[in-house]
């Protein structure tokens, strides 16, 4: 069941967007120095508690940290541990933020140091594909269309959008109706209607979309190795176009 957010509910997501996103810019020094994946993590679980908010994913489904951390070819859902990022990674960071009972879901992936421009295109293109998603989830549009637009544009760069994971609402809880795919029929799936709030996140390989999760059961990686990226905002229809709540 879809849940239509209530103006109060939207003004609280939005605060609860501003601190994601001010966690999201400030974690940038972090990865500077290289740091461990775990020391990621306890920044931005105190970043996110100093505001007053909690971090929805830790304990969420038994998930063991407060931010999911994925390096390189891990897709999604990397636990945080002792690996420490290298010069020429890639990071994807994930993180969601409960703020008087409401929830909203961000992420980005961030190079650490200099990176080849092969990478460099593979961050832009999925950055661009989370502009033209969001762009295009405006009143009365579909979700289909959502993922259909990303689609054609990452596949022009040999790209493919992960299947068995996508977007979704999110507000009460982190994950509600609907699903948002990032591949699909354009025209088909539910419509978008007047205070929906959803997490658009394109997931995004540079090889093949085939996916395995690893035995710790949470992280997910591309199955031939090759990189992946991985950028999200949650938006809310409008009757003015769709309006970006995770940013400061």
């Amino acid at each position: 069941m879809v849940i239509i957010k209530t103006k109060k509910d939207i003004e609280i997501m939005r605060e609860a967007g501003k601190i994601a996103a001010g966690a999201l810019n400030e974690v940038e020094s972090i990865i500077r120095r290289q740091s461990a994946t775990r020391d990621i993590n306890k920044f931005l679980h105190d970043y996110i508690t100093r505001y007053g908010a909690s971090p929805t994913f830790l304990g969420y489904n038994n998930f063991p940290a407060s931010a999911c951390i994925s390096v390189n070819n891990e897709v999604i859902h990397g636990i945080p541990s002792g690996r420490r990022l290298l010069p020429g990674d890639i990071v994807g960071i994930d993180i969601g933020v409960c703020l008087k009972g409401l929830n909203v879901d961000t992420a980005r992936t961030y190079p650490v140091g200099n990176i080849s421009e092969e990478t460099a295109r593979l961050l832009r293109v999925t950055r661009e594909a989370l502009d033209i998603a969001v762009k295009t989830a405006v009143l009365g549009k579909r979700v289909g269309d959502i993922g259909n637009a990303v689609y054609i544009y990452v596949k022009q760069f040999g790209y493919q959008p992960v299947r068995e994971y996508f977007g979704h609402g999110v507000g009460k809880s982190l994950h509600e109706d609907p699903g948002v795919p990032n591949y699909g029929k354009a025209g088909t799936g539910q419509r978008l209607a007047l205070g929906m709030t959803l997490a658009i996140e394109p997931m995004i390989n540079a090889g093949t979309h085939e996916i395995d999760v690893l035995d710790d059961k949470w992280t997910v990686v591309t199955r031939d190795g090759k990189l992946s990226a991985h950028y999200e905002h949650t938006v809310v229809v409008t009757d003015n176009g769709p309006v970006i709540l995770t940013t400061e």
